[in-house]
Formats: C-alpha cells, structure tokens, sequence
C-alpha cells in the first residue's frame, strides 16, 4: 500500500469513528415523537419526551390523536413567564377533559425555556389536558419536595421549531374576561395539532376513566 493510500484509510476510518456519536444521538432524538400544533399565530413542533414522562406523553398524545385541542384557544398568557391552552374554546367555556393523571414532575427534567409542561390545579396529581410552554427558564416549577407546593410541574417536551410563535404568543395585549385574568383580548386559536409523519386518527370516544 502506498504511502497515499495509507492515509486515505487512516481518514476513512477516524471519519467513521467520529460519526458514531452523532449518528447514535440522531437515532435517539430520532425516537421521541414530535407533535405538530398549528395556530392563528404559527406552527410550532414539540418534541415529546415519552421515556422521561411515559405517563404524560401517552394522556397527551391521546388528546392529540382524538381532535381534542383542535379548536381550544391559550387561554392564560403571562409574558416573560408561560402561555396555558388546551382547555378553553374562544368563548371561554372549558372543554372537560378525561380523569387526570400521576403527576411525573419527579422525572428530572427542569422548566426551561421553551419546554412544555402540564398544567394542574393545587392538587398534585390532578393534571388533564391542560399545559404550558415556559417563555423563560421557570426553576420555581420544578420538582423539590413531596409537598403539594413542591412537587412541581411535570415536563414532558419542548418546542423544537416555531420558537418565535411561542415568543410571540407571550407578547399579545390580555384583559380579564368570564373572571379569568390574563386572557388574550384577541383570541390566539390553537387550529389543529397533530403527530408529525402521522395522519390524524379517526375521532374516538372519551377515553373511560
């Protein structure tokens, strides 16, 4: 072998060894589903972290696969803190959801910017189908204690695309409205959410609780 020949060998192969992390880090982002939600202000793309929160990505993507969202608005609009949907229409009259779920904020994942977490009541485990998606790193809604004060608030996913609706969103002009604070004077529709690569399933009936 020539001394040319020797080192293209010697390339080829630290090029296949230094593409194996990436590639094996595609492969694994490449499992999480990503959720498809298209509003009056934009599309965003949500990656879903079903092994950190196996619980609340399955209630999730179940609202997603039976048209549940379609239609609902963000109801609750904080900037520089969060935007809340995924349980009042434009009206302002709530959508009930199905019985809630095991809160898993104990997962470890943290509020950051950009993630999307559920929203729930000062019960625990008292979660259905609303969440948020933080503006801003919130570590006050992580996981701390046992308590129903900090227990914190389970992250399942984050905005991986359409980051820029989210800033948007948190920017709008809000009033009070059916004694709600903070609701966008102007309604901000979320139109359609659906699994990416996915058709949308065929409706389905309230899942029993």
């Amino acid at each position: 072998m020539t001394r040319f020949a020797l080192v293209l060998a010697l390339v080829a192969v630290f090029a296949a060894v230094f593409a194996i992390p990436t590639g094996a880090e595609e492969m694994k982002n490449s499992r999480n589903p990503v959720v498809v939600m298209k509003t009056s202000m934009g599309t965003m793309e949500i990656e879903l972290y079903k092994e950190e929160a196996p619980l609340t990505v399955q209630n999730f993507t179940w609202y997603v696969n039976n048209g549940f969202y379609d239609g609902l608005v963000f109801h609750r609009v904080i900037d520089d803190f969060m935007i809340q949907g995924g349980g009042f229409t434009p009206a302002m009259k709530k959508k009930e959801g199905n019985a809630p779920i095991e809160n898993e904020a104990t997962n470890g994942l943290e509020n950051g910017k950009y993630t999307i977490a559920m929203a729930r009541t000062n019960e625990v485990h008292s979660a259905t189908s609303q969440f948020f998606i933080n503006n801003k790193d919130n570590p006050f809604l992580d996981h701390k204690n046992t308590t129903a004060q900090g227990f914190g608030y389970c992250v399942f996913g984050k905005v991986i695309e359409g980051q820029d609706v989210v800033d948007k969103i948190s920017k709008v002009e809000t009033t009070t409205k059916n004694g709600m604070q903070n609701v966008p004077v102007e309604a901000v529709v979320i139109q359609e959410v659906y699994m990416k690569g996915k058709e949308k399933g065929a409706k389905k009936e309230k899942k029993s609780d």
